[in-house]
C-alpha cells in the first residue's frame, strides 16, 4: 500500500477524522487506501493557531513523527471544495481514516510504498 507524507499537526487531524481532505500544490490521479505518514517537523504557527480555534490536538510533545500514523482513502482530487480545510489548490478527498499503531518508517515526497509496513 502507498503512503503520504504529511507534516503534523495535519497528520495527526487527518488520522483521527477531523480533517477531511489534504491541500497539494499538484494534482493527484491516485484513488484509493493510503498509509498516512507523519513526516519529521511539525509544524508549530498551524499547531498554536489550531489550538487557538478550539480544535483538539494532543500535547505537541505527544504527536507522533517520523511514521505512519494511520489509513485513509482519496475518493477524489478537486480543485475547489466546500470543506472548512480545503485552502487549495489541489485538494484530496479523504474518507475513512483511522488511526493504527505508530510504526516508524522514512518518508518520502508525493507517494511512496513504505518498507516494513
Amino acid at each position: 500500500m502507498k503512503a503520504l507524507s504529511i507534516r503534523q499537526p495535519w497528520a495527526y487531524l487527518i488520522a483521527s477524522g477531523q480533517k477531511d481532505i489534504e491541500n497539494r500544490s499538484w494534482r493527484t490521479h491516485f484513488r484509493g487506501k493510503f498509509y498516512i505518514h507523519a513526516g519529521k517537523k511539525i509544524d508549530k504557527v498551524a499547531y498554536e493557531t489550531l489550538v487557538e480555534c478550539g480544535i483538539k490536538l494532543p500535547p505537541i510533545e505527544k504527536l507522533k513523527i517520523g511514521g505512519i500514523i494511520g489509513k485513509a482513502e482519496i475518493s477524489d482530487c478537486v480543485n475547489e471544495s466546500k470543506s472548512e480545510w480545503f485552502v487549495g489548490k489541489y485538494g484530496f478527498k479523504i474518507k475513512n481514516a483511522k488511526p493504527v499503531a505508530f510504526k516508524p518508517c522514512k518518508g518520502q515526497l508525493s507517494f511512496f510504498t513504505p518498507k516494513h509496513t
